[in-house]
């Protein structure tokens, strides 16, 4: 029976001793080993990308706890399926009735629970009926509700480094049943490390399909790409993947690093993103981070979000690359971003100030009588179309909430600002 396991099943640590990474957790003098040692163990939810022992670390913290272990996948698992564990976890603490044997609950992928299915588990935790302890690949701040959140400690697992997949690999060679005896000979591993994206589950189980299929030849590259099915970009389009790597692509741009930029654009086209979700933050950065140290940024981004719209996939992915290329390329401003923030600070911090009479409109003889438009003075009746007025309320006069940022074209506005308005606004 056991032979028909997938070699990652295969090789599951049952003791800290045999866990590989995670040392800031399981370590000499780490959090979780010293939990362990006491025998105190609080709730806790384990949050990490997908293959790095989040279900082995529970398991073997049942097991080195010696405590009762009931697991539960929100995949499949209700309410009924809840009370019904946590009825038999009372009852077998009641059986036990000494300290330190609260049953472990251990719940896989516990964001896919609903409000609730977590409400559910409240009164467990609190009355340490049960310890519960949760895997999540997604943000335990936005899938777990607050009240469950607050009696958990969370504890983040990192993506597996090289060294430790490398480590996995030669475990799996040297002391797996099946696989020791076959004389594996690995002679390249870039393949097997890409291809498994960090998930020590799906690096060992690629492993084991190439290893079947070589047939006595070396582990090599090509072997592993002629036999392996082409990897799927990581990417969650409703998780926190969406909005890290949407984070870090508007960051690039920002900070006009082009090959960052269609790095993380690639990302999210091999990951299925909306591409008018991608066009549509384009046209964000380039009003937000570029405005007018490049007015034309807006309207490339604009044309972008059209073209998104018209073509799609596969085609757009060009349109995308070459917006994105010119927004990082593009100079930098955020002067018209800081001039709308700061007028609404002010407009929340003075309230409606009155407009003006001389900028009201008069469209009846009761507002011409009550000087509504009187003394304005149409711009275009003047030298260079100008004519120095006051265009806001009083109690602001001469505050300044557009300051031109040190480049060509807002060099050019400052100037140009000063010229027409002398020292009133610092220009």
């Amino acid at each position: 029976m056991s032979s028909r396991k997938p070699l990652a099943e295969r090789l599951r640590p049952t003791s800290l001793s045999d866990f590989i990474a995670q040392e800031h957790l399981v370590g000499k003098d780490a959090v979780l080993g010293k939990a362990i040692q006491s025998g105190e163990m609080p709730s806790l939810i384990l949050w990490g990308p997908p293959g790095v022992g989040k279900t082995t670390l529970a398991t073997i913290i049942a097991n080195s706890l010696d405590r009762p272990f009931y697991s539960l996948s929100a995949i499949n698992s209700g309410v009924k399926d809840i009370r019904e564990v946590i009825d038999r976890a009372r009852k077998q603490r009641g059986e036990l009735s000494f300290e330190g044997t609260d049953p472990i609950l251990f719940i896989d992928e516990i964001h896919r629970f609903s409000k609730s299915q977590q409400d559910s588990l409240l009164g467990a935790v609190e009355q340490g009926i049960i310890t519960l302890i949760g895997a999540t690949t997604e943000n335990p701040s936005f899938e777990v509700i607050s009240p469950l959140l607050s009696r958990c400690q969370v504890y983040v697992l990192n993506p597996l480094t090289k060294p430790d997949l490398l480590k996995l690999l030669d475990k799996a060679a040297k002391t797996d049943t099946l696989l020791k005896n076959k004389k594996i000979v690995i002679k390249e591993t870039e393949a097997l490390l890409r291809l498994s994206g960090g998930d020590a589950r799906k690096l060992l189980n690629i492993f084991e399909l190439v290893v079947n299929s070589a047939k006595g030849k070396a582990i090599t590259n090509n072997l592993v790409m002629e036999n392996a099915q082409q990897n799927i970009a990581l990417y969650d389009k409703g998780g926190e993947q969406h909005y890290d790597i949407i984070s870090a692509f508007i960051k690039s741009m920002r900070g006009s690093d082009p090959n960052a930029a269609v790095y993380w654009l690639a990302r999210m086209i091999q990951g299925g993103e909306d591409p008018k979700f991608i066009a549509r933050r384009m046209l964000v950065l380039a009003s937000e981070d570029i405005g007018n140290a490049n007015p034309t940024a807006l309207v490339i981004a604009n044309n972008c979000f059209q073209a998104v719209t018209v073509i799609g996939y596969p085609e757009c992915a060009l349109t995308l690359s070459q917006t994105a290329i010119y927004l990082a390329s593009s100079p930098k401003s955020n002067a018209s971003y800081k001039a709308i923030q700061d007028a609404k600070a002010v407009v929340a911090e003075k309230g409606a100030l009155s407009v003006p009479l001389h900028l009201r409109n008069a469209p009846t003889n009761l507002m011409e009588e009550l000087d509504y438009g009187k003394d304005y003075q149409y711009s275009h009746d003047y030298d260079s179309n100008f004519s120095e007025q006051e265009f806001l309320p009083d109690d602001l006069s001469g505050t300044n909430f557009y300051d031109p940022s040190d480049n060509n074209r807002e060099n050019d506005l400052r100037a140009h600002l000063r010229a027409l308005w002398g020292a009133k606004y610092g220009y």
